[in-house]
């Protein structure tokens, strides 16, 4: 997951359902009733409710997220792992009879070397020592020499206290962003807001303090939990070494420096090498009345290296997988084009959209609807969607189908509720992200922390419920989605 601003920021209008008293419906023991005039039909209805109740018993998408990360491993785009991953998906889709793609993309190839810090000079040291500093390197960043540098450490807040302090203050010197991520924020349901204010260092930085000709930056890791664990990430380039240090460790850095001359020894060996071929994978199950209607579940198949990206975003691939899984168990033929998109490279710069956007730009005006899951896998709420009021209302069927497990949620939003459905909501195609519980996902996120013991299968089954009863909606309603 890379998003450089807080996705709901621009929420404007919380969809639920508000139905007729005096209307009784057929599936009222799976919900209230639907408004007259917007119910879908009870064939359609019975054929959600079954995907609904399956998907809630089925253990396909816990599956496939084992294989990606226990028997692959991490997938950093351009790695071997990456390219297995894609193939291990593509291989999946052809066993369920999906017509496969394995489509070319051309991907930056980010290779993390050593990385270690230490303070050698600060107020108050003992004679002979030196005290360690955990971190890890940022992608994108540009390397140390093999022995590393030292310099002293400039620890500001924000980047209005970095331009506040001027290039005699700051030039020849490590930067270190000390900016809190907003716990109470995340634990009040805000996860993506907090994120955004923190993260804005990560991405802009080193930019910032190599403007005023900093040797090197560091932020403080963007992340929840304080177990002294870093947090990597893309960092725009910037010509000098960015890393990120853990929460522990940058209050530890701005204290010291607060009381005097912090001088640190920095190790960042990281390599931005060539970029090489790797592959989003597009698996189409063909629409029975509309094979050029295209309806896309995705989630994006590479990682960062730290963990084994069990969260992010190996868990939003299978619930995609999940999807068509069991629409041929269940025997439901979707009028439009079901779309299985595994996307590559969206942590890294999103190389792998942008080529889909490139390749795809003529079927758009086909594209009837696109979702998303990249936010873990805790329970689903529902779903946050840049679409128009008008669609959104045609979808309180489907808010009938999800009450029974809480995920009937629609919130709208001005920004794309995904970063790589980001080409697909630009060019007016409805778009939908699957909205989690964040609550705990940055304590993990982009860490070595991310791995599968981090998914509880029951809330993982109950994304994939979200998932595959959208996306048949979308697939089997009588009229596209408006838009």
């Amino acid at each position: 997951m890379r998003i450089l601003t807080p996705i709901f920021l621009a929420l404007s209008i919380v969809a639920t359902p508000s139905f007729a008293q005096n209307q009784k419906s057929a599936y009222e023991k799976d919900g209230p009733a639907i408004p007259v005039g917007k119910a879908f039909p009870p064939e359609l209805m019975e054929g959600l409710s079954r995907m609904r109740e399956a998907a809630l018993k089925d253990d396909y998408a816990y599956q496939q997220v084992a294989h990606l990360t226990e028997n692959i491993g991490p997938r950093p785009a351009g790695s071997g792992q990456a390219e297995q991953a894609a193939e291990y998906v593509g291989e999946q889709m052809r066993k369920l009879g999906l017509e496969v793609r394995l489509e070319e993309v051309m991907v930056p190839r980010w290779v993390r070397g050593a990385e270690s810090a230490e303070l050698l000079e600060f107020p108050g040291q003992a004679p002979g020592t030196t005290q360690k500093i955990v971190l890890t390197a940022l992608g994108g960043n540009s390397p140390t020499p093999a022995g590393g540098i030292t310099a002293s450490v400039v620890a500001v807040r924000d980047f209005d206290e970095l331009r506040s302090l001027g290039r005699e203050r700051v030039a020849g010197k490590i930067v270190l962003f000390n900016e809190p991520f907003d716990k109470r924020k995340t634990g009040s349901g805000f996860a993506l807001d907090a994120y955004g204010e923190a993260v804005q260092y990560r991405g802009s930085g080193a930019r910032a303090a190599a403007s005023l000709g900093a040797v090197a930056s560091l932020i403080r890791s963007v992340g929840g939990a304080d177990y002294r664990l870093p947090h990597t990430g893309w960092s725009q380039p910037a010509g000098i070494p960015a890393g990120a240090v853990t929460a522990e460790d940058a209050d530890l850095i701005a204290h010291l420096a607060a009381q005097g001359n912090v001088r640190m020894h920095l190790v960042l060996t990281s390599q931005n090498m060539p970029d090489v071929l790797s592959h989003n994978v597009v698996a189409d199950l063909k629409g029975y009345e509309h094979p050029e209607q295209i309806v896309i579940v995705s989630g994006h198949l590479d990682s960062w290296d730290l963990g084994t990206g069990a969260i992010d975003d190996a868990a939003g691939v299978a619930v995609a997988m999940e999807t068509v899984q069991l629409l041929q168990t269940l025997h439901l033929r979707p009028k439009r084009t079901i779309r299985v998109v595994a996307w590559m490279d969206e942590e890294n710069g999103g190389t792998g959209h942008l080529a889909y956007a490139r390749a795809h730009a003529s079927e758009f005006p086909n594209h009837v609807a696109a979702i998303e899951s990249d936010l873990g896998a805790d329970h689903p709420l529902g779903f946050s969607a840049k679409m128009s009021a008008e669609a959104i209302a045609e979808l309180e069927p489907v808010q009938t189908i999800l009450h029974t497990f809480g995920a009937n949620l629609i919130q709208r939003t001005n920004d794309s509720p995904g970063a790589d459905i980001t080409p697909l909501a630009d060019a007016g195609i409805p778009t939908l992200g699957i909205l989690q519980d964040g609550r705990a996902y940055f304590n993990y996120h982009h860490s070595a922390a991310d791995t599968l013991d981090k998914i509880d299968p029951q809330q993982l089954r109950e994304n994939a419920a979200a998932m595959a009863v959208m996306g048949y909606a979308l697939a089997a309603m009588d009229r596209a989605l408006s838009r």
